[in-house]
C-alpha cells in the first residue's frame, strides 16, 4: 500500500487531504511544518509527499532541497496559493513531480497523486529491470587481465570516444560493450547490437540505415535502421571485419557527418550515436589485403580494448563456472549443484576454444541434464577435450554436429556462405551454430 505524507500548515487542508487519501485506501500521515516533514522522512520511507510552499520555519522549497539531499526517489507534489513562475521553476529543477495551486480541487489533487504514484511504480520497475540487466551482464573474474579490463571500462565509459574491441569468438566482446554503455551517460538510451557477419550482404545496408516503403523489392513497409534506433545511445557493430567495402564506405560517412540517408528517402537523418565495434580478426592484415578500409580503421580504433581468451586467464574458470551454475540453477528452477574437485580440475585444464561462451553452454547443459546435486568428471562433455564421453544421445549428436560443421568449413576454406549452401542452411543459421559450438577459424 502506498504511503503518503501531507505537509501543510492549514489544519483544514491537512484533514481534507488525509480523509480523501485514506478513503481511497492509501496509508496517509499529515504534518504542519518542513521540520516535521524531514523528521518523518528520517523515520520511514514515503512514496509521495504533498508539500506546501509557504510554511512556518523552513519553507517548502528549502524542505524540498533538503529532502532531495537525502532521497532522490520520493515523488513530491508542490502546493501553493500564490507562487510565482520562478518558484515553480525552482521546484521543478529540484525534482518536484508536479505543481498544484490553491484552492485545491480534491478530485484534481487525487488524479495528480495517482499519476505520480503510477510514475513511481514504473520507475521502480525500470530500476529493478536495470539492476537485473546489470547483474546479468557482469564481467565475472578476479584474474589480472579481467581486473585490468574492468578498470579500463570504468575509465573510458563516461567519455564519447569510439572503441574497437579485439578478441576471439566467445570471449565476451558484447559483454564489454554493454558494460561500457551501462556505465556511460547514455545508459538510459538504447543499446543496439548488429552482428555484421550474420546479416547477408544484400540486407546489411537496409539493416543499418533503414528504408522507405517500396524502395526495393520486398520493402513492403518502411523500416528504421539501427543507426536511427540507437540515436542518443550506443550502437555496437560486432564482427566489423566481415563488413563489405561498400558498406564500410557508408559507415565511414555516417561517422564523419553524423547523418545518413535511408534507402529511398529524399532527405537525410541526423543522429547522435556512440559507435563501439568488435572483431576477431587482425584488421591490419585485412587492410594489407585490401579487405578493410584504412581510413575507417583509424576512425574506429580510437581506444582499443583487448579481451583475452579464457585459456589465458584460467584462474577465472572456477569463478565463472560457479557463477553460471547459480544463474542457470535459478533460471531453470533447479536445486543448487556443486562440482567435485576432479570435475573442476578438468574444467580448468580444458583449453576452451569457444572461450566463455563454450563454458557457459557447458554449465547450462549440466544444470538441465544432470539430476544429481554433484557434478562429476563423467558428467562433463567437452568436444575434443578431456572427456569424449557423451552421456546422452543429444550430447553425442551435438559432438558429431560440431565436428561435421568444422569438416565442411575446412573443405570450403572457411567460406561461411559457401559452407551454408553445401549444408543446405541459411548463412545466419550456420553462423549461430558456429557461435553455439565455439567454432572459429
Amino acid at each position: 500500500m502506498p504511503r503518503i505524507l501531507i505537509v501543510d500548515d492549514e489544519p483544514g487542508i491537512r484533514q481534507s487531504l488525509k480523509g480523501v487519501f485514506e478513503d481511497e485506501g492509501f496509508q496517509t500521515e499529515a504534518v504542519s511544518s518542513g521540520e516535521e516533514c524531514l523528521k518523518k522522512l528520517e523515520q520511514a520511507a514515503y512514496d509521495l509527499v504533498l508539500l506546501d510552499i509557504w510554511l512556518p520555519g523552513i519553507d517548502g522549497i528549502e524542505t524540498l532541497r533538503r529532502l532531495r539531499e537525502k532521497s532522490s526517489k520520493t515523488h513530491v507534489i508542490m502546493i501553493s496559493g500564490h507562487a510565482t513562475i520562478a518558484t515553480a521553476v525552482t521546484a521543478t529543477k529540484l525534482g518536484a513531480y508536479d505543481f498544484i495551486e490553491k484552492p485545491l480541487s480534491l478530485e484534481h489533487t487525487l488524479l495528480i497523486a495517482r499519476n505520480a504514484l503510477s510514475h513511481r511504480r514504473l520507475q521502480q520497475a525500470n530500476d529493478l529491470l536495470r539492476h537485473q540487466l546489470e547483474q546479468r551482464f557482469n564481467i565475472v573474474g578476479e584474474s589480472v587481465p579481467t581486473k585490468a579490463l574492468r578498470k579500463q571500462i570504468a575509465i573510458v565509459a563516461p567519455t564519447n570516444s569510439r572503441i574497437l574491441i579485439y578478441g576471439e569468438s566467445g570471449t565476451g566482446k558484447e559483454l564489454v560493450s554493454r558494460n561500457i554503455h551501462f556505465m556511460s551517460h547514455r545508459a538510459a538510451a538504447p543499446f543496439v547490437e548488429v552482428n555484421c557477419a550474420a546479416i547477408p550482404e544484400e540486407l546489411i545496408e537496409s539493416e543499418l540505415f533503414g528504408h522507405t516503403k517500396g524502395s526495393f523489392t520486398g520493402a513492403s513497409d518502411p523500416k528504421k535502421g539501427k543507426f536511427e534506433l540507437a540515436d542518443g545511445g550506443t550502437l555496437f557493430l560486432d564482427e566489423i571485419g566481415d563488413m563489405s567495402l561498400k558498406t564500410q564506405a557508408k559507415v565511414l560517412r555516417v561517422l564523419e557527418e553524423q547523418s545518413f540517408q535511408p534507402i529511398g528517402a529524399p532527405t537525410g537523418v541526423r543522429v547522435d550515436v556512440r559507435v563501439i565495434t568488435a572483431t576477431n580478426k587482425n584488421l591490419q592484415n585485412e587492410i594489407a589485403t585490401g579487405r578493410f578500409r584504412e581510413d575507417l580503421f583509424y576512425r574506429l580504433n580510437v581506444i582499443p580494448f583487448f579481451v583475452p581468451p579464457l585459456r589465458d586467464r584460467r584462474e577465472d574458470i572456477p569463478i565463472l563456472a560457479h557463477y553460471f551454475l547459480r544463474v542457470f540453477s535459478a533460471e531453470h528452477g533447479r536445486g543448487p549443484k556443486e562440482f567435485t574437485a576432479d570435475a573442476l580440475d578438468l574444467l580448468i585444464d580444458y583449453s576452451w576454444p569457444g572461450n566463455v561462451r563454450e563454458l557457459r553452454n557447458e554449465i547450462e547443459r549440466l544444470v538441465i541434464m544432470i539430476p544429481d546435486d554433484v557434478i562429476r568428471p563423467a558428467d562433463l562433455s567437452l568436444p575434443n577435450g578431456n572427456t569424449s564421453r557423451a552421456s546422452t544421445l543429444h550430447e553425442a549428436r551435438a559432438q558429431y554436429e560440431r565436428e561435421f560443421i568444422v569438416t565442411k568449413l575446412k573443405e570450403n576454406n572457411w567460406n561461411i556462405s559457401q559452407t551454408a549452401r553445401t549444408l543446405g542452411l541459411e548463412r545466419s543459421y550456420l553462423y549461430r551454430k558456429m557461435k553455439t559450438y565455439g567454432i572459429e577459424k
